[in-house]
């Protein structure tokens, strides 16, 4: 269903903003193609606060900024909503649920290892996050794709960097420039949305996520400033989200500092995609565990550390950049160049989805490397016929009976849970 600027609501309030952000923080499972379907149907189709062309601008836009695109276009349509506090709304909201999951499920984990009750109820939801990825890719397809180009462009894209494994940042940058390059009109007079006061801005947010760095860099305890350090450094280069720096990520944390081991940064990577929020926050489990040897305190402000280096930035970028993007629309170079980075998107989030879906419905996951090339496969003996009778009961509830997306998860949960019992 398109939704024009014409169709739109009136501008909600804070409180309804809070409620329809927290409802959304909750429900943010299966990484970023999940999340970008989950506040498209909930802001654009349900309550129509941005039309579908305001919508893809403001993704595209996030796509090309460091950090996890879901929790900054969250942040930035708070912000065109309700302004710097409806923007802290919206991405605190978007971010605190799956912390405080992460957080709990981290401190079991430091004691107890792995959790296989929580794999288990976990299994049923990521299942259901398979059919919500589906429905994003052909909804957000269908509203990017304007034309051959565009399509040629998606395709290019994901071949790019599901075969090529070419850098996120160089396939969206190739994208810009090939808009920019093939566009033409005349540019429209749009002023900046709002009051930009963009050096103030910076200066204001540079010091927010900045100057604890400097305090922990002068008497904090370690590893607090190499944790605070590292993860700031990641949240200026983290362009595709966490998989995107994982390998980075994994062999600082393991072979430079010493914080963890391979598995335990892998069975972290799981517990971030099991849980609501941006899948960064396993950012968060690294910094737990890393601190866990000095107690629970310092375990603690670990995480909490991490997590303030890790998405203090994002409020930076967005607040900074956002009075802009109407802008950057109306010029014909710049807005044909947003075009063709929604089309990228589109490609991108094709082979999120892909990923996310092989690994989930396997057990076993194949790769061929030759040269630039780079290929996953499923091994297909490792097929786990439970998770795909999971997956098509989710696809039956949400496709063919139309359930509304928190009941179907709970009963998913519950269903993946008996599954798992059974199973052992």
């Amino acid at each position: 269903m398109q939704v024009a600027q014409s169709e739109l609501n009136a501008t909600p309030g804070l409180g309804a903003l809070t409620r329809v952000f927290g409802r959304i923080g909750l429900l943010s499972f299966g990484g970023p193609a999940a999340q970008i379907a989950l506040m498209h149907r909930e802001l654009v189709e349900e309550h129509r606060w941005l039309s579908d062309a305001q919508y893809l601008r403001a993704l595209s836009f996030c796509m090309m900024l460091p950090g996890p695109e879901a929790m900054q276009l969250a942040t930035y349509v708070g912000w065109r909503l309700r302004g710097t506090l409806g923007g802290l709304i919206a991405g605190l909201l978007f971010v605190l649920p799956g912390a405080c999951v992460v957080l709990a499920l981290s401190a079991i984990y430091a004691v107890y290892g792995k959790l296989p009750v929580v794999e288990a109820l976990f299994t049923g939801v990521k299942a259901t996050v398979v059919v919500i990825v589906l429905q994003a890719l052909i909804r957000l397809s269908g509203k990017a794709m304007k034309g051959r180009a565009h399509l040629t462009t998606a395709l290019l894209s994901f071949v790019s960097i599901f075969v090529l494994n070419l850098p996120f940042p160089l396939i969206i940058a190739l994208a810009a420039a090939y808009g920019f390059w093939s566009s033409y009109g005349t540019a429209a007079d749009v002023p900046p949305q709002g009051r930009p006061r963009t050096l103030r801005t910076v200066m204001i947010w540079a010091a927010i996520w900045l100057l604890p760095v400097a305090a922990l860099l002068l008497w904090g305890p370690d590893p607090l400033p190499q944790i605070a350090v590292f993860f700031s450094k990641l949240a200026v280069v983290t362009f595709g989200g966490a998989y995107a720096v994982l390998a980075y990520m994994t062999q600082a944390a393991v072979s430079d500092h010493g914080w963890l081991t391979t598995a335990q940064m892998m069975d972290g990577l799981g517990l971030a995609e099991t849980t609501p929020g941006p899948l960064i926050l396993v950012t968060q489990f690294v910094g737990f565990i890393a601190a866990f040897s000095g107690g629970w305190g310092m375990a603690l402000a670990g995480a909490l550390v991490t997590l303030w280096v890790t998405f203090t930035p994002c409020f930076l970028w967005i607040f900074a950049g956002a009075p802009y993007i109407d802008r950057l629309a109306a010029q014909p170079r710049l807005s044909g160049a947003l075009a063709f980075v929604t089309a990228a998107v589109v490609g991108v989030i094709a082979n999120l989805s892909l990923w996310f879906a092989i690994h989930v419905l396997f057990g076993d996951v194949g790769q061929l490397s030759a040269g630039p090339v780079t290929l996953i496969w499923p091994v297909w003996s490792s097929l786990q016929t439970p998770v795909v009778v999971l997956t098509l009961c989710a696809a039956a509830m949400l496709l063919w009976r139309r359930l509304s997306l928190l009941p179907v998860l709970a009963i998913m949960a519950v269903l993946g849970a008996a599954s798992g019992m059974i199973a052992n």
